[in-house]
């Protein structure tokens, strides 16, 4: 599949998850950051696929950038 004619690429999220820790001091923020890579037709869909994806967790999450991937192609 030849991803340039559908228009389809690969995009660079990342994403900083924030959990609430207990220490012995009280709660505390952590805060991670993922990076993941998405397979869409702009970078506005590829941070909605985020979103979504992200959707139901028990934990915030925020979506730091979004950004095309040098990636052409996965090869399974």
């Amino acid at each position: 599949m030849n991803f340039k004619n559908n228009k389809m690429s690969y995009y660079t999220a990342k994403i900083q998850l924030i959990d609430m820790v207990d220490t012995p001091k009280g709660p505390k923020e952590k805060r991670t950051t993922e990076t993941y890579l998405v397979e869409a037709l702009s970078v506005t869909e590829a941070e909605a696929k985020v979103v979504e994806d992200f959707k139901g967790y028990t934990f915030d999450f925020e979506v730091k950038s979004v950004s095309a991937s040098k990636i052409i192609k996965i090869i399974k």
